[in-house]
């Protein structure tokens, strides 16, 4: 839906203009997977899907909600009576936006909201964080908070951590908020300290593709937050402040020190090995030798299958298929049990990948996946 439609349904809704259209998109992660809250690298890029908001300021302390993905009226709340993990739907992460930036300090007063979102839910491109940085952007403008782009995904994070209850890292704000178009963000989650790193696949005779399994997860289950307290508890075994504190060359004298603590080793190695790889990818990318980082993304998905165990029969299934079909590189990309995969490819090889996923997915009986490519894309920005 593009950003007329919604301002002229806005209007509808609401009976008046909105004061502004913004949009912000989701985003992939190209690698460096479950290292953001262990104070590591990463390196998403922003899609081309993305959500958009038409909003308008209110001076009554009311927050209208109202989503064209989602059926039901206008959803109405009182800015007063916002508190964390009371809403347990879609307007949890718009509402914890406005909440956040009130809890901070900044004068909301309230605003009328109309969203629509491109961005598949459930399929580990960061739909929620796009409902997030949009909200947020889109209230900084109106109401001159003079926020930069990285104080917003703080905001955003906060939101979802303790609004919404989802124990998310930094990452996917970050990217929705900050990514160029043809570029991959390399993220230090500790200092926040940004990189653009160019990414143009096409020039290169390249695609990526993202295949979305149709299995849903959900940050705020229980299986996330289980991998992340281990890591934490990995961490203070070892004397350190975040596990992005152990050098990769002193990995295995740290594992030794875990003894037998089987669960937390296989944390720690994934996360340790996971943010070398980061370093890697960045390190040939900017050599040029953007082939060469296919190997890097599937090492990276036997570490989340093996080590950290949240890959799934599906995501398995597109990993080995689109290898066995002559994919340069593979590997799940998101928070895990569910969601997507994205398959590096010489642009030749496109429609003959596409057509072996789609066969073994029939084959096994599982549900259509949905692939389409990844393009490099911007972020968040007013658009109307």
């Amino acid at each position: 839906m593009g950003a007329q439609q919604v301002r002229e349904r806005f209007a509808e809704l609401y009976g008046a203009e909105p004061e502004g259209v913004w949009a912000a998109p989701g985003r992939v992660n190209l690698i460096g997977e479950h290292t953001d809250y262990n104070d590591g690298f990463v390196m998403p890029f922003a899609l081309p899907h993305r959500a958009t908001a038409a909003v308008a300021r209110r001076t009554d302390g009311v927050l209208r909600l109202h989503s064209a993905d989602v059926e039901g009226p206008v959803v109405e709340l009182s800015l007063d009576a916002l508190a964390p993990q009371s809403d347990q739907d879609w307007t949890a992460y718009p509402a914890g936006v406005v909440w956040a930036l009130r809890e901070a300090g900044h004068p909301v007063t309230g605003a009328d909201v109309h969203l629509a979102s491109t961005v598949p839910t459930g399929a580990g491109l960061s739909s929620s964080a796009s409902l997030e940085v949009v909200v947020a952007l889109a209230l900084n403008d109106l109401y001159g908070l003079g926020l930069q782009r990285w104080q917003l995904a703080r905001l955003c994070q906060r939101a979802e951590n303790v609004y919404v209850g989802a124990p998310t890292g930094i990452m996917d704000q970050t990217a929705s908020a900050c990514c160029e178009s043809g570029h991959a963000l390399f993220l230090d989650t500790r200092d926040l300290s940004q990189r653009q790193i160019p990414f143009d696949l096409a020039a290169e005779g390249l695609r990526l593709l993202v295949v979305d399994t149709q299995v849903k997860h959900a940050h705020s289950g229980g299986e996330y937050g289980k991998r992340r307290a281990g890591c934490e508890k990995g961490a203070a075994l070892l004397g350190v402040d975040a596990l992005r504190d152990i050098a990769y060359a002193d990995l295995d004298a740290a594992l030794a020190r875990l003894g037998d603590e089987e669960e937390v080793v296989r944390l720690v190695r994934h996360v340790v090995t996971e943010d070398e790889r980061v370093e890697r990818v960045v390190a040939l990318l900017r050599g040029g030798e953007t082939r060469a980082i296919g190997p890097v993304l599937t090492e990276g998905h036997a570490s989340l299958r093996d080590d950290f165990r949240i890959s799934c029969p599906e995501l398995d299934l597109v990993v080995d298929t689109a290898l066995a079909n002559g994919a340069l590189g593979a590997r799940m990309t998101g928070g895990g049990f569910g969601g997507s995969a994205i398959v590096l490819a010489e642009a030749t090889d496109v429609d003959t990948l596409t057509k072996a996923v789609e066969e073994a997915f029939a084959a096994a009986a599982f549900t259509a996946p949905r692939v389409f490519e990844a393009v490099p894309s911007a972020g968040a920005g007013r658009v109307g």
